[in-house]
């Protein structure tokens, strides 16, 4: 089941389950729409995927399923991403 995380590992931005901000990519590591876009240019730090929007899970199901409660904030070491990130930048997250 997908784990819904509660905020950007990132910024620590709060990502509400029902967040239309909240973007993951192929292990979940979840991030808003803004550090994917201006800080990680579409590629994840930790395994150098791309990013899709996370969906939502409805109300209904997060009392069965609810969210997960675990934070993971881990802020990209820049100095660390820009090799990783000079490398997959401009290839299509389906060609890396």
């Amino acid at each position: 089941m997908l784990q819904i995380r509660p905020t950007c590992e990132n910024c620590n931005k709060k990502l509400l389950p029902n967040s239309t901000e909240a973007m993951i990519c192929t292990y979940e590591c979840t991030f808003c729409v803004d550090c994917v876009t201006d800080v990680l240019h579409n590629v994840c730090p930790n395994c150098g995927g791309g990013f899709e929007k996370r969906p939502v899970r409805p109300m209904n199901e997060l009392l069965q399923n609810p969210e997960s409660k675990e934070v993971i904030y881990n802020p990209v070491n820049l100095k660390k991403f820009k090799n990783l990130l000079q490398k997959f930048q401009y290839i299509l997250p389906n060609k890396r």
